[in-house]
């Protein structure tokens, strides 16, 4: 099979496009012919070698979608419409970026929809994070919202997931470039403000925040919640994946509530709930951007050019 491999840490040119073996089936695990992936920033992060536990040479990749091409569980049927996120896929075993990808049968969750391959692909991890990060902000129709790095995947992501549902929700999204502002405005959202050097520039507070990027502004975000609003800390856009410095009780300011979203909590009971939302709402999940397999490289370029908006995704 075709797969995008990677020997050693670095650049976007250590993505190698080369023939591979096609993995065999063995006990507990089945093989899974590959539709489309999203390309995420967890995979640059590990690409680049900033992902100690991960061994090269990998095959990354972090979800998928597809279809069951050769199973060991009674419970998974050949043919069968599936996706695949998180768990060590692309990271203790060989990920998605590839045409087949051997799966933990636990981790191949069926799902029931009508959306096309290209927006299916859009989906999983995106989407996903997204849908539950706004469950656990408990939103109500009259609230007010910031999304942390608007232009993100995940961000936008929750800004339609948002509008379709609430099209009078007042939403802003907050970039770190001035010229950026008018990007977030033409894509959906009622305001736009800067985020400079890790603080926004806003005197204004909101119910709800999404934050993306994650413990390098989280106390930041704390100075522009509304009392008894909720903060849910999901990215880690900021490459900082833990706090210093950061003291809950004088940094969680008017009774403010924490809480966060972890995108390994997954079943196929969730994802199905996502896209029986998705369908419901007439929420538009389509890629901003797409490519084929031996475009990875090109799609990784994109990505860390900051000129994307929304999600990137490969398509087989």
């Amino acid at each position: 099979m075709k797969a995008v491999v990677v020997e050693r840490a670095g650049g976007p040119e250590v993505l190698e496009y080369k023939d591979v073996p096609t993995p065999t089936v063995k006990p507990g695990w089945s093989l899974v012919q590959i539709k489309g992936f999203g390309i995420n920033h967890s995979e640059i992060f590990t690409r680049d070698g900033e992902s100690p536990s991960v061994k090269f040479p990998r095959i990354l990749g972090i979800e998928c979608v597809g279809i069951v091409a050769e199973s060991t569980s009674d419970k998974l049927q050949n043919g069968q419409k599936i996706i695949s996120i998180m768990g060590e896929m692309g990271r203790a075993f060989d990920g998605s970026y590839a045409e087949y990808v051997l799966l933990p049968n636990e981790q191949i969750y069926p799902v029931q929809t009508k959306l096309n391959w290209t927006d299916l692909a859009a989906v999983p991890e995106t989407f996903y994070t997204a849908f539950g990060s706004l469950k656990t902000l408990n939103l109500q129709a009259d609230d007010s919202v910031l999304i942390r790095s608007g232009a993100s995947g995940v961000g936008i992501a929750a800004l339609n997931l948002i509008k379709s549902k609430y099209p009078e929700m007042r939403v802003t999204g907050s970039a770190r470039k001035q010229s950026k502002e008018q990007v977030l405005l033409d894509a959906g959202y009622d305001f736009a403000i800067v985020d400079q050097d890790g603080e926004l520039q806003t005197a204004k507070n909101y119910d709800k925040v999404l934050e993306l990027v994650g413990p390098k502004t989280l106390k930041d975000t704390f100075n522009h919640v509304k009392p008894q609003g909720i903060v849910c800390n999901t990215g880690e856009l900021g490459g900082q994946w833990y706090m210093d410095g950061f003291d809950p009780i004088t940094d969680i300011h008017e009774g403010a509530y924490l809480t966060s979203l972890y995108s390994g909590e997954v079943n196929s009971e969730k994802l199905n709930e996502l896209l029986d939302y998705i369908s419901k709402y007439h929420v538009d999940v389509a890629p901003t951007k797409v490519y084929q397999l031996n475009q990875v490289r090109e799609a990784h370029e994109y990505l860390e050019s900051g000129h994307n908006l929304g999600k990137v995704v490969v398509i087989n």
